[in-house]
């Protein structure tokens, strides 16, 4: 096993060179200087600025999202999307419990309380059979509203997400809901450039939410963005996120509570530069995890990929090594070598805060806990082709 960890870091050092090799950093080859000292000059620098729309257009024209509503960070892009399709305290959210922490911290800043149910496997996505399979057994449905019969509380929506990329089934996801008319709100946050067939991660709910932090394929510094369909939404979404102000040209009109939540034109500057670079820095990833793909397959090491009729973005590449210790001893050889490497989140369930939530037993949840391992995915130095054709604006 000795040999496997050492020829790992060789392979890696191979892809990335030598010193400290981080798990996903961001790359900054294209127009980013540019348009910050455009945006500095132009004097507008925090939420008032052309950058921020820009951005906004940009995503959408790349998504084919209707409208998308940029925001701070992904964390607030989920609040706010959560309760403009009416999450109130008191009520429920369908998660999973393999995920990060953020969209937990979003359901309960609504007052709500998650409930999770299992991932597939494949996936690392909620599991559509394990979601009907739960609210076949534990909901009910009165008046055109679905409640919990274990809590009596409503079962507000469902967020499924996109594990590192990977697109989950989102479809069969959503068609499960709607049977049980519960809204569907997309954690798109990782699923930048990730398609199910044509369509693109988190356009297949009400809303989805995207991330632009540090380590995302993309970044903006920190920022995220809210994607819907529906213009009425995304018109409240863009009001609540700028303190819920009405527009006059002097006076401080505000009709309900409201967030400082909206994304400074410095950081949308960035976002605009990284946009110009995606469909280079998705074929870039996609060459990056191939190369792990040929280098793990032929030692009998699984590759989490995407699955048949989807396309992933390869923000993180993920391998399954064969139980709990084989992975501890694979994370800490790696990272003393300078290799970061890190484990799969632990489980919502087993985090203080949410360990009294439901769930479903998350047998799927626990197999891959044991199992996933995160290795270096970012763009390697000098990878993306140089500027041609990108004109400065």
């Amino acid at each position: 096993m000795k040999s496997f960890h050492k020829d790992s870091v060789d392979f890696i050092r191979s892809l990335y060179g030598s010193g400290f090799i981080p798990l996903h950093r961001p790359i900054f080859e294209g127009r980013e200087k540019d348009y910050l000292v455009d945006c500095i000059d132009s004097n507008f620098v925090s939420t008032v600025g052309v950058r921020v729309t820009d951005f906004e257009d940009m995503v959408c024209e790349f998504t084919g999202a209707g409208f998308a509503v940029a925001t701070v960070n992904g964390t607030t892009a989920l609040q706010v999307a959560l309760q403009l399709v009416g999450v109130r305290g008191g009520e429920e959210v369908i998660t999973q419990a393999l995920t990060f922490v953020a969209i937990c911290n979003a359901i309960a800043s609504t007052g709500a309380k998650p409930v999770f149910v299992d991932v597939d496997r494949e996936t690392m996505g909620m599991s559509p059979h394990a979601l009907r399979q739960f609210l076949s057994s534990a909901a009910e449905i009165k008046d055109g509203r679905t409640y919990n019969k274990n809590t009596g509380k409503r079962f507000a929506a469902c967020c499924p997400m996109h594990t590192f990329g990977n697109p989950c089934h989102i479809e069969q996801i959503v068609e499960v809901c709607d049977e049980f008319s519960i809204p569907v709100v997309e954690d798109a946050a990782e699923s930048l450039g990730s398609f199910v067939g044509e369509r693109h991660t988190g356009t297949f709910g009400k809303l989805g939410a995207l991330s632009f932090n540090g380590n995302k394929i993309i970044t903006t510094g920190g920022g995220g963005m809210i994607l819907t369909a529906d213009p009425e939404l995304a018109a409240k979404a863009k009001h609540l996120t700028t303190t819920a102000k009405i527009p006059h040209p002097y006076a401080f009109i505000h009709d309900e509570i409201g967030y400082n939540f909206r994304l400074p034109n410095l950081n949308a500057a960035l976002g605009c530069a990284q946009m110009e670079r995606l469909p280079e820095i998705l074929a870039a990833k996609e060459k990056i995890a191939l190369a792990y793909d040929r280098f793990y397959s032929p030692l009998g090491i699984s590759s989490v990929r995407a699955r048949t009729g989807a396309t992933s973005n390869h923000w993180l590449n993920a391998i399954l090594l064969d139980d709990v210790d084989r992975r501890d001893e694979f994370l800490e050889f790696t990272n003393e070598q300078e290799v970061m490497t890190r484990p799969v989140w632990r489980l919502m369930t087993k985090l203080p805060m949410f360990s009294d939530c439901q769930h479903d037993g998350l047998p799927h949840s626990l197999w891959l806990e044991d199992r996933v391992v995160n290795v270096p995915s970012s763009v390697p130095d000098d990878t993306l082709p140089p500027l041609k054709g990108l004109k400065r604006e």
